[in-house]
C-alpha cells in the first residue's frame, strides 16, 4: 500500500511535488473545483438558511472516479490545493467525496520548494471550516445577485445581461470617472519658465512661482505678457540658497495588487495575464538540473510580511554581492495595511540565489519579466536608502520670485537594484529628475536673464482608469480581495460594459445605462462602503467571528426589498423612445433614440412597418446614411452556380459575392495576401469587422481556424526576435509600434511614419464579417 495520496488542484504543481515527495506517495490533481452551484437554476435554498445545492461540475466525474480509486490504495490523504478560500473549498469538496474512512489532512504550501513541501506535510492540519464557510458565503452572495438581478435587466434593458455584486461597483467607478471627464470644462493657465546665468556658466533652468510672496496664478495671455515684461526689466538677485540632504526609502515587496499595477505600468500586462504567469512561477518550472521548482511564493496575498529565513538570505546576498554599505543595520520591516488579512507572506523569490540572469535560458520572455520584477523588488526592499543632495535657489526679480532646483545622487542605495518610479521602457536616470546647479551660486549674487518663455496650458480632466489604476482604487476602498482583482477588471470588459482603448477603460453605452439603473434602484449594491463592509464580514466569517448565515442576511434582506421595488419602478429602457431631431429618409416619420444590443441607435417611429435605423457613434454623432456603392467586377467564377463574382460593399465593408445574388448567396472574403500563421491551416488572413464596426484580422477558414488579431498584419515583415511569420502595426496616441503577435515573444519597437494622403474613395477593401 502506498504511504499516502496528495491532491493538488493543478497538474503543474503535481509534477513539481512528485519530485520532492519521492516514491510511495501518489500525487494527483483535481484540475480546479470539482463541484459548483448548478448553471440552470439558483441552487440556493433561501428559506432553509441559504443551503447551497452543489453538484459535480460537468467533466469532473472521471476526476472524482480516479481520485476515489487512488484513495482506496492509501490510509492517509493530504489535501493541498492553494492556501486560500478557493483552495479550502476545493479541499472540503474532495474530502466529502473520497475521505470517508480515511485520515484526511489539509496541507498549506506558501511556496513549492523541497523544504517548504516537506515542512508542509510535517505540519499538516485539518480543513479550516470557517474559511470554507467564508468562500461558500461569497459564492452564494454572488449567485443571489446574478440570478435575481440579471433577469430584471433582461426585462428592462435586453436579454443576456448580467450583474455582479462586486463587478457592478467596479463598473460604477469607471462610469463615474467617464462622467467627470465629459463634464469637465478646461481652464486656461500659463506658466513662465526660462534660463539664467550666474557669474560663471553654464546657464540653468528657472520657473516663475511667486508674486509678492504668494503663489502666482496666470489665467490668460495678457497677464502672462505683463509678468514677462516685469521680469525682463527687473534686476535679478539671488535671494536665498538652501542645501539639504534628502533620503529615499525602498518600498515593500509586492502584494497581489502592487504586482498587478507594476506589471501593467512596466511591461503592459493586464491583471489576468500577470496572475497567470505568476501562477506558473509559483507552481514550478523546469530550471535545468534543479528540475521543476517553485520560483516565487504564493501570489494571492495582501501582506508585506516576509519569513525571517528569507530576510536573512536576502541580507547575506546583499552583503556578498553589493557590499556592507548597501546593507542596513537592521532588517527592514514593512507595516501591513489595516484591512490586510496577513494570511500569507509577500510575493518574493523562493531563493534570492536564483537571480534573473541565472534563469534567463529557462524562462520565457513573459515569465522572466514577472520574475525579474518580483526578485528586484524583494532584494531592494532589504537595502539601504538612496541619498541626494538637493539645492533650491530663490531669485528675486522685483515683486516676482523665480526658483531653480537641482539634485545630485550621493549614494544609490536600493536604486542600484530597483526603482519603482523609473519611467517604463526607458533607460533613464532611475526616476529622479537630476538637475545640477552651478556650485558657486550664493545669496546676493546678481543673475543674468538668458531666456524667458511663456507657455499656455489648459487644465486636464481626470484620466480614465487603466486596469492597474482601477485595481489600486478597489484595494483602497476595500472592494474585492487579492484573489478577485484580476477577475473583476476582466469581467466588466468581457461583458461589454467597458472597453479598453489605449489601455484605458472606457464605459460603453450599455455599461452606463446599466450602472445608472442599478444606482437608482439598488443604492446599497452600488455603494462602495456597503460592498467593503460585506468584504469585512466575510473576513470575520473566516476568522470565526461571525456566522455565515448572519452575514448573508445582512446582504440579502435589504437586497430582496430593493428587488421587489425595482420590478415595479425601474424604468424600461426597451420601451423608452427619446425623440431625435431627425427625419426618416424612407417614410418621412420622426426618428427616435433607442437602446439596443450595441448601444444607442436611431430607429423610425413607424417600426415595424418601417425598419430604418441609423447608428450613433461613441462621440454622440449620428452616422450618415450609406449611399449604395456599385458592384466591381472580378476574375472569379462562383463555385456554386458558375456565374461571375463581384465585389460588393456591405454594412461591414467590402466582400466578394455571386453576381446572381439573392438567387445565389455564395460569398467569399477578400484576403490581404498573408498566409494564416496557424500550422496546417492553409488559410489566408482577411480583414473583418465586428458588429460594432471595429476592424480585426482573422483566418478565412473560420470556424475551422480561430486565429484573429486586432492589429494590422504586415506583409514580408517577420519578427526579428522569434522569426514569427509577420509583425503587426499598432497605432496608439503615444506613437506607432511594430509588435509580434507571438505571446511568448513580446517583441515591440516604435516606428515613425510620415503622414499619408487620404486614399481615394473605394481604394481600400475589407471583407464582410
Amino acid at each position: 500500500m502506498a504511504k499516502g495520496l496528495v491532491i493538488v488542484e493543478s497538474p503543474a504543481k503535481a509534477a513539481t511535488l512528485k519530485r520532492y515527495l519521492g516514491k510511495g506517495i501518489i500525487v494527483m490533481a483535481s484540475v480546479g473545483h470539482i463541484k459548483n452551484l448548478p448553471k440552470s437554476k439558483l441552487g440556493v435554498d433561501i428559506e432553509n438558511g441559504y443551503t447551497p445545492k452543489f453538484i459535480t461540475i460537468k467533466g469532473k466525474g472521471k476526476v472524482i472516479k480516479d481520485l476515489k480509486a487512488a484513495a482506496k490504495k492509501v490510509d492517509t490523504i493530504y489535501l493541498a490545493p492553494d492556501p486560500d478560500r478557493e483552495g479550502e473549498a476545493i479541499a472540503a469538496h474532495i474530502a466529502t467525496e473520497i475521505g470517508k474512512g480515511k485520515t484526511v489532512y489539509r496541507v498549506l504550501f506558501n511556496e513549492i520548494t523541497k523544504k517548504a513541501v516537506q515542512e508542509g506535510i510535517k505540519n499538516c492540519g485539518e480543513i479550516n471550516v470557517n474559511r470554507v464557510n467564508a468562500q461558500m458565503a461569497r459564492r452564494i452572495l454572488d449567485r443571489l445577485v446574478g440570478y435575481k438581478l440579471s433577469p430584471l435587466l433582461w426585462d428592462k434593458v435586453r436579454k443576456g445581461l448580467s450583474a455582479g455584486r462586486v463587478q457592478s461597483v467596479a463598473l460604477r467607478l469607471v462610469v463615474e470617472r467617464e462622467k467627470e471627464i465629459r463634464a469637465f470644462v478646461p481652464e486656461e493657465y500659463w506658466t513662465i519658465e526660462g534660463s539664467v546665468e550666474g557669474k560663471n556658466p553654464p546657464p540653468f533652468a528657472v520657473k516663475v512661482l511667486h508674486y509678492k510672496g504668494e503663489k502666482l496664478e496666470i489665467g490668460n495671455g495678457e497677464r502672462a505678457e505683463e509678468v514677462d515684461n516685469a521680469i525682463q526689466s527687473a534686476v535679478l538677485v539671488v535671494d536665498n540658497v538652501e542645501k539639504k540632504e534628502r533620503k529615499r526609502n525602498p518600498v515593500a515587496p509586492f502584494i497581489t495588487s502592487t504586482l498587478q499595477q507594476e506589471a501593467s505600468n512596466r511591461v503592459r500586462y493586464n491583471a489576468r495575464r500577470t496572475m497567470s504567469i505568476a501562477q506558473r512561477l509559483y507552481e514550478g518550472l523546469e530550471v535545468g538540473e534543479d528540475g521543476p521548482v517553485g520560483l516565487i511564493t504564493y501570489m494571492r496575498t495582501d501582506s508585506t510580511r516576509v519569513a525571517d529565513e528569507a530576510v536573512t538570505q536576502a541580507r547575506e546576498f546583499i552583503k556578498r554581492e553589493y557590499g556592507d554599505k548597501y546593507l542596513p543595520e537592521k532588517p527592514k520591516v514593512y507595516k501591513k495595511k489595516k484591512a490586510a488579512q496577513d494570511a500569507h507572506e509577500a510575493i518574493r523569490p523562493t531563493s534570492v540565489e536564483r537571480t534573473p540572469q541565472s534563469l534567463k535560458k529557462y524562462l520565457s520572455k513573459e515569465e522572466m519579466a514577472i520574475y525579474e520584477l518580483v526578485w528586484k523588488r524583494f532584494v531592494s526592499s532589504q537595502m539601504t536608502q538612496a541619498q541626494f543632495d538637493v539645492t533650491t535657489v530663490d531669485i528675486k526679480a522685483g515683486d516676482y520670485n523665480l526658483r531653480a532646483t537641482g539634485s545630485i545622487m550621493k549614494f544609490d542605495g536600493f536604486l542600484k537594484v530597483f526603482d519603482e518610479r523609473a519611467e517604463p521602457h526607458k533607460d533613464d536616470s532611475r526616476g529622479e529628475a537630476i538637475k545640477k546647479l552651478p556650485p558657486t551660486i550664493a545669496q546676493g549674487d546678481k543673475i543674468k536673464l538668458v531666456e524667458l518663455e511663456k507657455n499656455q496650458h489648459f487644465t486636464q480632466p481626470p484620466p480614465r482608469f487603466t486596469e492597474a489604476m482601477l485595481i489600486k482604487d478597489l484595494e483602497e476602498f476595500g472592494i474585492g480581495r487579492p484573489s478577485t482583482y484580476a477577475g473583476i477588471v476582466s469581467v466588466i470588459q468581457e461583458r461589454a460594459y467597458c472597453e479598453s482603448e489605449d489601455r484605458r477603460l472606457v464605459p460603453t453605452d450599455l455599461g452606463i445605462v446599466v450602472t445608472e439603473l442599478l444606482i437608482e434602484n439598488f443604492p446599497d449594491i452600488l455603494n462602495s462602503e456597503f460592498t467593503a463592509q460585506m468584504e469585512r464580514e466575510l473576513d470575520q466569517v473566516e476568522e470565526g467571528e461571525k456566522d455565515w448565515v448572519s452575514a448573508l442576511d445582512d446582504f440579502y434582506k435589504p437586497f430582496s426589498a430593493d428587488l421587489e421595488k425595482a420590478k415595479v419602478h425601474m424604468r424600461n429602457v426597451k420601451t423608452d423612445a427619446e425623440k431625435a431631431d431627425e427625419i426618416c429618409e424612407n417614410c418621412g416619420k420622426e426618428m427616435v433614440m433607442k437602446f439596443g444590443r450595441f448601444g444607442k441607435f436611431l430607429a423610425c417611429e413607424g417600426y415595424p412597418e418601417c425598419k430604418t435605423t441609423r447608428r450613433i457613434a461613441k462621440d454622440g454623432t449620428i452616422e450618415p446614411k450609406m449611399e449604395p456603392v456599385p458592384d466591381e467586377p472580378t476574375d472569379f467564377k462562383c463555385e456554386t452556380c458558375g456565374k461571375d463574382m463581384v465585389i460588393k460593399t456591405g454594412k461591414f465593408g467590402q466582400y466578394i459575392a455571386c453576381s446572381d445574388y439573392p438567387t445565389c448567396k455564395t460569398t467569399r472574403q477578400i484576403g490581404i495576401g498573408i498566409d494564416c500563421p496557424e500550422l496546417k491551416c492553409g488559410g489566408e488572413l482577411v480583414k473583418k469587422r465586428t458588429r460594432r464596426g471595429k476592424t480585426f484580422y482573422g483566418c478565412n477558414q473560420y470556424p475551422k481556424c480561430e486565429f484573429a488579431t486586432w492589429q494590422e498584419p504586415l506583409k514580408d515583415k517577420p519578427c526579428p526576435d522569434c522569426h514569427y511569420t509577420f509583425l503587426t502595426k499598432k497605432v496608439l496616441k503615444s506613437g506607432t509600434f511594430l509588435k509580434c503577435v507571438n505571446k511568448e515573444c513580446g517583441y515591440q519597437e516604435e516606428i515613425h511614419e510620415e503622414p499619408e494622403e487620404e486614399p481615394a474613395s473605394g481604394s481600400q477593401s475589407s471583407a464582410e464579417g
